[in-house]
C-alpha cells in the first residue's frame, strides 16, 4: 500500500486498481439483456397464438398464409424488443444515478465519486449519516460511532478509534474502540479519516453474499391491478373463442376453420399491450422524472405522486438556497451589520467571530459554518483573532437534550483548554445560567432578527485547566491527549459573548411553485427547527399562508392526538421542531386521510421519510440513511423540482388513462367483426393478418405515442386524484366502449352496405377494413388530449404520432393496390369512390365521436 496520506491516490493510481480489483459492488440483480427480453417475448400470448394459425395454415397447405404469419411474428418481435429495450435504458440510467457516493481525496483534493469507484487504497472521509463504502482502517477520528448491524445483528453503535499502525488486513466486524470500518455500516455520530483494505465482493459483507443495491421489482399496485384484468379477459376470451369455434364447426361443418376463427378471434381480444404498457409507462416516467433532477428510488412512488395532497418541506436548502452569508452581528449591546464590505469590524465584535470560528469545523460542510469562516477571513483575516495552530482536543456534539455544540481548543500559552460553544440561543443562555432578566433581553433581540428571516445563533467561550495538561499541543498530536475533560458541556463556565446571524435568501422560483401546488389543491407545509419569527418571514417571502398560524415544537409536545389533529387543519408552519417530532407530524396528517410526500436530509428524519407516502430525501446535503429510506432523492435539493415530479406523476397518470381508453375503443371492432359475422352466418371478414396489421397500429401506439403526450393544460389546475383512482375505472371504460361501439357500427355498416350493392366478399372485406383502419388512426387523434378538441389536437406536437399514421396509411395503401398483398389480404380491387366512401364513414364517426366528447357527455375522471 503506497498511498501517501495526505494526498490520497492520483487518478492514474485509481484508474489502474478498477481495472485491477474491478468495481466496488456486490452481485446484485443484473439488469435484462437482450436474450432476456426475448426470450419474455417469445411467452407473449400473441405470438403463441400466432404459431397456432401458422401451424393450422400449413396443415391446410397454405403455406404462403403461414410464412407471412411467420413474417409478423419477427415485426412483433422487434416491437416489443425495441419497447423492452427503451425501458431497460431508462432503468439502468436510473441504476447509474442511484449509486452511492463518497468523499475520497484523489491528487490532494477532495472529490465526490461514485460508491463503485472506490479501490483499495482511497483515503475516504466519513462524517455523521455516511455509510462507509468500503472495508478500511481508520487513521483518524473525532467522537466517532458506528452502526454494524447489517454485519453482526446488534443494534447499538460501537465506538470507534484511530489506528495506532497500518494493519494489512481487516477483521471481524464487532467490538468496542477498534480501528476497522465495515462496508455497508453507518456512520451514527462523529467523523473520521479511512484508508481502504477491501472492496466489492471482498468486502466482510460481500464474503456472506449480502447485496447493498438491488432494483425493486415488486409490482406497483396499477400493475397488480392490471394483471388481474388481464388474467380475467384473457381467461374469457379463451371461453369465448372456444365457443366460437365450436359454433363455426357446428354451423358450417369445416372445424379447421372453425379453430382459426376461434384462434383469430382470442387475438383480436386479449389486450397483450397492458402489461408492456405498465411497464414502459413507469419505467419512462422514472426517467422523465430524473431529467428534472428528482430520482426515483422506487417506482411505486410514481402511482402516488398524482395523488398528493401534502407537501412538508423543510425551511432550509429547499425553499432557501442554503448559502448563508454572517448579516449581523450583536455583541455589547450592539449590533452591526456585516453586509458593507468595506466597513471594519468593531473591537466588541472580534470575539463573537472569533469563537463563532472555534465552534466550527476547520473545513466545514455545514452551509452556516462555512459562511462563518468566510466571515472570519474577510473580518478578521489581518488580526490575531485567527487560531489556524491551535490544536483540537474534543468535541462535544449537538444532542437533542443541549441545541448547541462546544469544542476544545489546546491555548498557545500550554496553560488551559479553550471551550468555544455555539447554537441556539437559548441553548447558550442555559449553557451561561444567564439570570431570567438578561435571557429575555437576549431573546428580544433574536426575535427582532429572526423577524426579518435571519438565522440567529449564540456564541459562548469557557476556559479550562485540567489537572495534567502536556507540555506541547499541535494540531497533529491533540487527538492523543488524556482523557481529563468534564463529560458535559454543562460542567464548563461559559461566557455569553453575543449573536451571529446568518441569512439564506429565498430559491428562485420557490413563490411561483408554491402558488403552482395551491391551485393544484397541495397544501405545502413548512417544518423547520428555526425561531417562530424567521419561518413566518421566509413564509411570506414564498407566499405560503397559514391561516391557524404558527405551531411550536414546545407546544407539538403538549398536544394529544385529537389537539394536533385539529392544528393541522389549517396549520403550515410548524417551528422549532425537533427531527424526531417530524414522525409525529406526518403519521398525524396520514391519520386525516392525507397522501403526504415530505422532504429531509438528517439521520433522524429516516423515520419520517420511511413513514411518509413519499419520502424525498436531499441529494446535496443529505445524509445516506436519509436517502435510502427515502422513494424519491432531490438531487439539486430544489423545491420546484419536487413540483415538476408532481406534474409529472399526474401527466402520467391521465396518459395511461388516455392509453387504456384507446385500448378499450380500438379492440371492440375488432372482436366484433370477428364474432357477429360469425353469428350472422356471413364469410369470415378478419382473417390473423389484418389482426397483425391491426396490431402494427395499436402496439407502437399505446406504449410510444401515448407516453410522449404533453401533459394537460390543467394538470396543475384540479385537485389531487384520489390514492385508490383506478385507471380501469368506469369514466374510462364507459369512454372506450361508446367510442368503439361507434367505429364498430361505421365498419359493420360499411360491410353490409358494400354486399348489399352486389360487391363481391372481397371487396366488402377492404371496405370495412379501410374504414376500421382510418377510424383507429382517427381514435389515436381523439383521444390525444382529455379536454382539447380534435382539431386542437392536430397541432399538438410528437413526431412519433406521425411515424404511427404514416406507417398505418403505408401498409394499408399497399395491401389495397399492390396485387400481390392484396391477394395476401384477402382483398378484392376498390374503384376510387368505395374508397372514397369508406374514408367518408370513418371520417363521419370520428366527427360524431369528437362532437359527443366536446359536448363534454363522456368524461374521463
Amino acid at each position: 500500500m503506497t498511498t501517501t496520506v495526505a494526498d490520497g491516490l492520483t487518478e492514474q493510481e485509481a484508474a489502474q486498481r478498477l481495472l485491477t480489483v474491478g468495481a466496488n459492488e456486490l452481485p446484485t440483480s443484473k439488469p435484462a439483456n437482450n436474450w432476456h427480453i426475448a426470450g419474455k417475448v417469445l411467452g407473449e400470448p400473441m405470438l403463441l397464438l400466432l404459431i397456432g394459425c401458422g401451424g393450422i395454415y400449413l396443415f391446410l397447405g397454405d403455406i404462403s398464409e403461414a410464412l407471412v404469419l411467420l413474417a409478423f411474428v419477427f415485426v412483433i418481435i422487434g416491437i416489443t424488443f425495441f419497447q423492452g429495450h427503451k425501458t431497460e435504458r431508462a432503468l439502468e440510467a436510473l441504476r447509474d444515478m442511484s449509486s452511492p457516493r463518497a468523499q475520497v481525496l484523489r491528487n490532494g483534493q477532495l472529490q465526490s465519486v461514485p460508491g463503485r469507484a472506490v479501490v483499495p487504497g482511497d483515503v475516504v472521509l466519513l462524517a455523521e449519516g455516511d455509510r462507509v463504502p468500503a472495508d478500511a482502517v481508520l487513521l483518524s477520528c473525532l467522537n466517532m460511532t458506528v452502526d454494524e448491524s447489517l454485519l453482526t445483528g446488534e443494534s447499538l453503535p460501537v465506538s470507534k478509534a484511530a489506528a495506532a499502525t497500518l494493519p494489512m488486513a481487516m477483521v471481524s466486524a464487532g467490538g468496542t474502540d477498534t480501528p476497522f470500518v465495515f462496508a455497508g455500516s453507518m456512520v451514527v455520530q462523529g467523523k473520521g479519516t479511512a484508508i481502504v483494505l477491501a472492496t466489492g465482493s471482498s468486502t466482510a459483507i460481500g464474503s456472506i453474499g449480502k447485496a447493498l443495491q438491488s432494483v425493486d421489482v415488486t409490482p406497483t399496485r396499477v400493475q397488480a391491478e392490471t394483471a388481474r384484468v388481464v388474467k380475467y379477459v384473457a381467461l374469457g376470451s379463451l371461453a369465448l373463442a372456444i365457443l366460437l369455434a365450436l359454433w363455426f364447426g357446428f354451423s358450417r361443418s369445416d372445424w379447421l376453420a372453425g379453430a382459426l376463427v376461434g384462434l383469430t378471434f382470442a387475438m383480436a381480444l386479449i389486450p397483450e399491450e397492458l402489461p408492456v404498457v405498465l411497464t414502459l409507462f413507469l419505467g419512462i416516467g422514472a426517467w422523465r422524472i430524473a431529467k428534472q433532477r428528482v430520482l426515483t428510488r422506487r417506482i411505486p412512488v410514481i402511482e402516488t405522486l398524482g395523488a398528493t395532497t401534502v407537501l412538508c418541506v423543510d425551511k432550509t436548502g429547499t425553499l432557501t438556497q442554503n448559502k448563508m452569508a454572517v448579516a449581523r452581528l450583536f455583541a455589547a449591546g450592539k449590533v452591526f451589520d456585516c453586509g458593507h464590505a468595506q466597513t471594519d469590524l468593531p473591537e466588541d465584535c472580534h470575539e463573537v467571530l472569533e469563537y463563532a470560528i472555534l465552534a466550527s469545523h476547520r473545513e466545514p460542510f455545514d452551509p452556516m459554518e462555512v459562511a462563518i469562516q468566510t466571515a472570519g477571513l474577510s473580518k478578521l483575516g489581518q488580526t490575531e483573532h485567527l487560531h489556524g495552530s491551535w490544536g483540537l482536543i474534543d468535541e462535544y456534539p449537538l444532542s437533542k437534550e443541549l441545541l448547541a455544540m462546544s469544542r476544545v481548543w489546546a491555548s498557545e500559552d500550554k496553560e488551559q483548554y479553550i471551550i468555544a460553544a455555539k447554537g441556539a440561543p437559548e441553548a447558550i443562555a442555559d449553557l451561561c445560567h444567564l439570570p431570567k432578566e438578561q435571557v429575555q433581553e437576549l431573546m428580544l433581540q433574536v426575535n427582532l432578527m429572526a423577524e426579518q428571516g435571519l438565522r440567529v445563533l449564540g456564541v459562548a467561550r469557557a476556559t479550562f485547566r485540567p489537572a495534567q495538561i502536556p507540555i506541547a499541543v499541535t494540531a497533529a498530536s491533540a487527538e492523543n491527549l488524556p482523557e481529563n475533560l468534564p463529560p458535559i458541556q454543562h460542567d464548563f463556565e461559559f461566557q455569553l459573548l453575543g449573536l451571529i446571524a446568518l441569512a439564506d435568501p429565498i430559491r428562485a422560483g420557490v413563490p411561483e411553485a408554491i402558488r403552482e401546488c395551491q391551485t393544484a389543491g397541495i397544501r405545502v407545509v413548512m417544518i423547520t427547527g428555526d425561531y417562530p419569527a424567521t419561518a413566518k418571514n421566509i413564509a411570506a417571502q414564498c407566499g405560503l399562508v397559514s391561516p391557524g398560524g404558527v405551531i411550536t415544537g414546545s407546544e407539538l409536545l403538549a398536544m394529544d392526538e385529537a389537539q394536533l389533529q385539529q392544528g393541522i387543519r389549517d396549520v403550515a408552519i410548524f417551528c422549532r421542531v425537533a427531527p424526531e417530532q417530524k414522525l409525529r407530524l406526518v403519521n398525524a396528517l396520514k391519520t386525516s386521510g392525507e397522501i403526504v410526500a415530505m422532504t429531509g436530509d438528517g439521520v433522524n428524519d429516516a423515520p419520517a421519510l420511511k413513514a411518509a407516502h413519499i419520502g424525498i430525501a436531499m441529494g446535496k446535503r443529505g445524509t445516506d440513511v436519509a436517502r435510502e429510506s427515502a422513494a424519491m432523492v432531490l438531487l439539486d435539493d430544489d423545491f420546484a423540482a419536487i413540483v415538476a415530479a408532481i406534474r409529472l406523476g399526474r401527466r402520467i397518470f391521465d396518459n395511461l388513462r388516455k392509453t387504456i381508453a384507446f385500448i378499450v375503443a380500438v379492440h371492440i371492432p375488432v372482436i366484433g367483426m370477428s364474432f357477429i359475422p360469425v353469428l350472422m352466418g356471413w364469410p369470415v371478414v378478419l382473417m390473423p393478418v389484418h389482426i397483425l396489421v391491426l396490431q402494427l397500429i395499436i402496439d407502437p401506439t399505446c406504449s410510444l405515442v401515448f407516453e410522449a403526450e404533453q401533459e394537460e393544460k390543467d394538470v396543475m389546475r384540479r385537485p389531487p386524484r384520489k390514492q385508490n383512482a383506478s385507471i380501469f375505472n368506469r369514466q374510462v371504460l364507459w369512454k372506450g366502449l361508446l367510442q368503439g361501439l361507434a367505429l364498430l357500427a361505421a365498419v359493420v355498416g360499411m360491410f353490409y352496405l358494400a354486399r348489399s350493392e352486389g360487391m363481391d366478399t372481397n371487396q366488402a372485406r377492404a371496405m370495412a377494413f379501410t374504414t376500421m383502419v382510418l377510424g383507429n388512426l382517427g381514435l389515436i387523434l381523439i383521444n390525444r388530449s382529455l379536454s382539447t378538441s380534435l382539431l386542437r389536437n392536430l397541432r399538438l406536437p410528437n413526431p412519433v404520432l406521425w411515424w404511427v399514421v404514416a406507417s398505418a396509411l403505408l401498409i394499408l395503401s399497399l395491401g389495397l393496390f399492390v396485387p400481390a398483398l392484396t391477394q395476401l389480404f384477402y382483398f378484392g380491387s376498390l374503384p376510387f369512390m368505395q374508397l372514397c366512401l369508406s374514408a367518408g364513414t370513418a371520417l363521419l364517426c370520428i366527427s360524431i365521436i369528437a362532437a359527443v366528447k366536446a359536448a363534454g357527455w363522456i368524461q374521463v375522471g
